[in-house]
């Protein structure tokens, strides 16, 4: 058992809390039994498992926790990364928060037959928080990387004054969800090189707009039961 913090597993984890480190070494870790248990069911094998009381003191695995959150497991895996290419994804620009790349990664789980596509500016999906948010869809469909010109299919710019409707929009061939971060929106370039450009209609009493990885959400399941009603 691990009773020493100076031990290279510990170090390795406090490591990959850092981007640069992430990049570097092209590894991330999961925190908790459940996280690596879905790793496990996607077969993805670690490079190692450390859990509390078996492999480890439980207070040095808290130490070096990223979520502050008193793992009882941490897994260290290597990077994987997915080729754009399906009926469809979701494409994403400048959407710095690892909560909401996480969300969208499950989201584009469970409603897509495609990965998340990352644009520029986007948080790292590597990074603690997005992996926890991503719930172990990031093991089930890991990301993919690509500038907006580089995507393969019909493109609908997500656009919250966009004056037609996403439930208006042809989805008779491969479509990629094109978001950007809640405030910024999509780039001036992207709107104006999208095939189509929709809103979300939304009751007149609510908000202006949504969060993006609920926008993300509600998009991909409206497109998605389309294109099964369409089949």
């Amino acid at each position: 058992m691990i009773t020493s913090a100076d031990n290279d597993k510990l170090k390795t984890i406090r490591k990959l809390r850092q981007k640069n480190w992430r990049e570097k070494l092209e590894l991330f870790a999961a925190e908790g039994e459940d996280l690596v248990e879905a790793a496990e069911r996607a077969g993805w094998e670690p490079e190692f498992v450390l859990q509390a009381g078996r492999d480890v003191e439980p207070d040095l695995l808290s130490e070096v926790s990223a979520l502050g959150s008193g793992s009882r497991a941490i897994g260290v895996y290597r990077q994987r990364w997915s080729e754009p290419g399906a009926r469809l994804m979701v494409w994403l620009h400048a959407v710095a928060d690892p909560g909401n790349v996480g969300t969208v990664l499950r989201a584009a789980h469970a409603l897509c037959d495609g990965p998340l596509v990352l644009g520029p500016e986007c948080a790292d999906p590597y990074s603690p928080k997005a992996v926890r948010a991503s719930m172990g869809s990031i093991f089930a469909r890991p990301p993919a990387r690509a500038g907006f010109d580089e995507l393969p299919g019909r493109r609908i710019a997500l656009d919250a004054h966009a004056e037609e409707d996403l439930r208006d929009m042809d989805v008779s061939e491969p479509v990629v969800v094109c978001a950007g971060a809640e405030r910024r929106g999509l780039p001036d370039a992207a709107l104006a090189g999208a095939d189509a450009v929709a809103r979300i209609p939304l009751r007149e009493d609510g908000p202006e707009s949504l969060n993006v990885a609920m926008a993300v959400t509600v998009a991909l399941y409206e497109v998605a039961h389309r294109m099964a009603a369409h089949a």
